[in-house]
């Protein structure tokens, strides 16, 4: 479904991502952890072709230069880490802006694209929040409305930069629970960026750890979430427990004090 082969890519002269292959199937939950300054969002900008890199970039076989704008809308939707909160617009209309590669040049929504928000926002769970203002709805009901404007679309593949590093406990579980019904239920393919490390462990199959733009490891949980590569790659002492009867691993840097 995503598949990159020795990509480089720069802001200016800035290095970002160094030589970076790797292969994403269709139906895979993948995370993407690492330092700060690591690639991730950039990785994410480059899969987009927000950002231009050197090597080849393919979705779902194709080459990303190859795709048209409206298509590649059409094949992946993005969820950023936050949205500004006064936008002017009622819930209903914020989401069924994820269904602009789609809708006619000419009229207004079909009842296609009223049945594909309905969905998404019933899915999120957001359909009861259909004639409110985004300013006043709190930081968890609207990322669940930027969910579902990600998911208007369809994608077959869903790109998320940190999309819970400013929820509390409860909503980012909520968060992580829809994308896990989705991902099952669906088999939409998801890449999103983590910096949890615990958070990692407890929702994804696979992690993909960056460091300065290079791989440093790609696996399972128990491969990747190993202090020696954690420590390496963050630069601090690590220490990792299992959480007992499961694959979580919980992940705390071990500074003395």
């Amino acid at each position: 479904m995503i598949t990159l082969s020795h990509v480089s890519a720069s802001y200016r002269s800035e290095l970002v991502l160094d030589d970076l292959s790797l292969q994403i199937a269709c139906g895979e939950r993948v995370a993407v952890v690492g330092p700060n300054g690591a690639g991730k969002s950039s990785l994410l900008r480059v899969i987009t072709g927000l950002l231009p890199a050197k090597g080849g970039v393919q979705l779902a076989g194709r080459d990303i230069q190859h795709l048209a704008p409206r298509e590649r809308a059409r094949l992946l939707s993005v969820v950023p880490q936050d949205i500004a909160n006064d936008i002017p617009y009622r819930a209903h209309d914020f989401v069924l802006l994820g269904r602009t590669a789609s809708l006619s040049r000419f009229g207004g929504p079909s009842l296609e694209d009223q049945q594909a928000v309905e969905e998404a926002m019933t899915l999120t769970e957001t359909w009861e929040l259909r004639h409110r203002a985004l300013p006043e709805m709190s930081g968890g009901e609207r990322q669940r409305l930027v969910l579902a404007m990600a998911l208007a679309s369809r994608p077959k593949i869903l790109l998320l930069d940190e999309p819970t590093s400013h929820l509390d406990l409860r909503n980012r579980a909520e968060i992580m629970r829809l994308l896990t019904k989705l991902n099952r239920e669906q088999h939409t393919t998801i890449l999103m960026v983590v910096h949890d490390l615990t958070l990692a462990s407890q929702y994804f199959d696979r992690i993909i750890l960056l460091n300065k733009g290079r791989k440093i490891a790609d696996g399972s949980v128990a491969e990747v979430m190993n202090p020696s590569l954690l420590e390496v790659a963050y630069n601090c002492p690590v220490l990792v427990f299992p959480l007992p009867g499961t694959s979580v691993r919980c992940v705390v840097p071990s500074f003395r004090f």
